[in-house]
């Protein structure tokens, strides 16, 4: 046997045992026992919204509540602060997109508590810190002051001016202990920031000073000293949880408007798996009615398809986990396209080796002959409906993306399969024998 041919047979190996590595984990039986460390960083087939459950959720900015100078970008910037905050919350694979002029599309899969993240994405966010006045009757306040409430009851006159925002914030993480050993935040403000903070603690000692979120007073401590460090801390009776989410969203940043949650639909897990379990048995019925007619009408020369059609049903799903791709819904549709589309090649080759037959050529030379005569018709065919499947992915979005990259990994294996594999297959069998007939 040639060194070419065993060059390709290894090749073909090769192939097929990094599509099994790759597919394995992704077994249901073995993926239930992964971390979702490992489902996060995408080492087994991830599923959208509509096959695994979720939130969707429609957002308005409300952007007539910003000034007229600060406009301009504000949905952008919110939806880029929204996307920081889904992104340290840990959902695999959300889909945050901008639709129309001021609203913002969220799709968190496998999402099992919509209400808290509804609550990290549509917080506001803004982290001020007021000085607190002196005075103490609300009802007569100075120019200059507001009056705020509390987080726990009660009201302060505090500057209306804020002398340092989170927007000078590098860093904020939760941590255990106090008085009560409860969970905080502790905060940490950049260079710049820390400089700052340095000056109005030195500016102001004796005098409390307001950390403010979204209008509420978090807590009021007493300046005693200067603060040279950049740290500050936020305490207020917060459970475990409720100091993770805030930290999440102090990291991320503020919204530059505020946001408004119009539609929020929740998808069940068992419509989900109703979806897959429909989806794997149509394609496996496209599978198992191919092969049968591939079998039929090829007769042996069939089960190279079949044979093909099975690798090409191991490199897509490999493909897409080693890229990190999600598969949904119309991304089955598009593997279960890829089945027909994969065997066409088969037929054009299988039909091409045919007429060669007849024309009286030997099996060697006809099955040489109907590859390369087939070979242009398979590229035309193929090379035109992966430029459409490109474009569907660069400029669709949601459903449209996923039925894309199914398609675009479906050509690229087809082609691997029909051409490569199946002429390496008729080599390697025939190669040595003097054959005056093929059964096809």
């Amino acid at each position: 046997m040639p060194k070419s041919l065993q060059y390709k047979i290894i090749a073909i190996l090769v192939v097929a045992a990094a599509a099994v590595y790759f597919i394995f984990p992704s077994i249901s039986w073995y993926s239930k026992k992964r971390s979702p460390d490992e489902i996060k960083t995408g080492k087994i087939l991830k599923l959208g919204l509509d096959l695994q459950g979720g939130t969707r959720l429609l957002l308005e900015v409300e952007t007539d509540k910003v000034k007229s100078s600060e406009r301009s970008d504000v949905v952008e910037r919110a939806l880029e602060i929204i996307r920081n905050r889904v992104d340290q919350f840990g959902v695999s694979e959300p889909l945050i997109v901008k639709q129309g002029q001021k609203w913002i599309v969220v799709q968190l899969p496998g999402i099992k508590d919509p209400q808290k993240a509804i609550e990290i994405i549509g917080k506001t966010a803004l982290l001020e810190f007021k000085i607190v006045s002196d005075k103490t009757d609300t009802e007569n306040v100075p120019n200059g002051f507001e009056v705020l409430p509390q987080k726990d009851g009660g009201k302060l006159i505090v500057k209306s001016t804020a002398e340092i925002t989170g927007a000078y914030l590098k860093n904020a993480r939760v941590e255990i202990g106090g008085q009560y050993n409860l969970p905080y935040i502790s905060l940490e403000f950049t260079k710049d920031g820390a400089k700052k903070f340095a000056k109005i603690t030195g500016d102001n000692i004796n005098k409390r000073l307001a950390i403010v979120l979204d209008n509420v007073i978090q807590s009021a401590p007493v300046i005693r000293t200067r603060i040279p460090d950049g740290r500050a801390i936020i305490e207020g009776m917060f459970t475990l949880d409720e100091a993770k989410y805030l930290a999440i969203i102090l990291r991320a940043g503020a919204l530059p408007a505020p946001v408004k949650i119009i539609e929020n639909r929740t998808i069940g897990p068992t419509l989900g798996s109703d979806s897959i379990k429909k989806g794997a048995r149509a394609a496996l019925y496209g599978f198992i009615i191919v092969c049968i007619f591939m079998l039929l009408h090829y007769k042996k020369a069939g089960i190279l398809a079949v044979i093909a059609l099975f690798l090409d049903l191991l490199i897509l799903p490999a493909a897409m986990i080693l890229i990190d791709a999600t598969l949904t819904l119309p991304g089955i549709a598009g593997i279960v396209l890829t089945i027909g589309m994969a065997v066409d090649a088969n037929v054009l080759i299988f039909s091409r080796i045919r007429e060669e037959l007849k024309a009286g050529k030997t099996p060697l030379v006809a099955i040489d002959s109907g590859y390369s005569k087939a070979l242009s018709t398979i590229l035309d065919a193929n090379i035109t409906t992966l430029i459409a499947a490109i474009f569907l992915f660069q400029f669709g979005s949601g459903p449209i993306k996923g039925f894309a990259v199914t398609l675009v990994f479906g050509i690229a294996a087809s082609m691997f399969t029909a051409i490569f594999v199946t002429h390496t297959i008729w080599d390697a069998s025939l190669f040595g024998k003097k054959i005056t007939k093929v059964s096809i």
